[in-house]
């Protein structure tokens, strides 16, 4: 890393950060933390020679583990390899170092929304310079129409989407539509939606706050009997079976 490097690890991968590869490593615990505001700290670790200002930080996304773009990432994404040509970067990182260095009423706010802002403008910078495959989810997410579909499908998987609707987002016949995203995508749309549909309730259903009435309806099904059916017929398990699983794990985690 060099200064005004990035780094992104996609997978929560374990790291340490050194200034040469024999160089020991020293926990952060031993370190001294003030709280900057919020869920912002500043870490300080005394030591000889220059001064280095690290910004670290972690983020989650919604049914990340099933996420499509998260699994086509690699572990580790240098941003000095794919944001090169983002004018936005280079500003951003500086108004980041002006903000950190001189706390004000709001800073930590203000210091985790750029942050926001860097995470997605790197993610983006990483799709338009990765692998030019003419087919594949990348693909799709490029393709300007298909793409619209896809990021409103994953926007709003509860919504009544009909057979049109996607076309109509896409802003494409219904024919055109549907043999482009089957091109790109491998599949059509609504066994692409449905498949989304049921990871996400899966994901949910496994953290057992949720219960399957909710989750269909979240996902825009008609009733739980609809649900479960679509459910059982995609992940070959009943709802009721992946929430009952959780519920029995949590009860091994936390029992006596």
């Amino acid at each position: 890393m060099r200064d005004g490097d990035l780094v992104l690890l996609p997978r929560g991968i374990a790291h340490r950060l050194a200034s040469a590869p024999e160089v020991p490593c020293t926990s952060i615990k031993t370190c001294r933390v003030k709280t900057f505001g919020g869920n912002v700290c500043e870490v300080l670790h005394e030591g000889t020679g220059e001064t280095s200002t690290l910004f670290c930080g972690s983020m989650a996304l919604g049914a990340r583990a099933l996420h499509p773009l998260l699994n086509l990432m690699p572990t580790v994404i240098r941003g000095c390899d794919v944001a090169a040509k983002d004018p936005l970067v280079a500003p951003l990182l500086a108004a980041m170092t002006a903000e950190a260095g001189q706390p004000r009423m709001g800073g930590a706010t203000i210091l985790s929304r750029m942050a926001d802002l860097l995470t997605a403008r790197l993610i983006r910078c990483w799709v338009d310079c990765t692998s030019s495959s003419t087919t594949g989810w990348l693909a799709a997410i490029r393709d300007v129409h298909v793409g619209r579909a896809l990021a409103a499908m994953h926007r709003d998987p509860g919504r009544g989407w009909t057979v049109e609707s996607p076309a109509n987002v896409a802003g494409q016949s219904r024919s055109v539509f549907a043999e482009r995203f089957s091109a790109l995508v491998g599949e059509g749309a609504a066994h692409y939606l449905t498949r989304w549909r049921m990871q996400l309730g899966r994901e949910w259903l496994g953290r057992g706050s949720l219960t399957v009435a909710e989750v269909a309806i979240r996902l825009g099904y008609e009733s739980e009997a609809s649900f479960a059916r679509a459910f059982k017929r995609t992940t070959g398990a009943s709802p009721g079976a992946v929430r009952r699983e959780s519920s029995r794990q949590t009860d091994m985690e936390f029992g006596f």
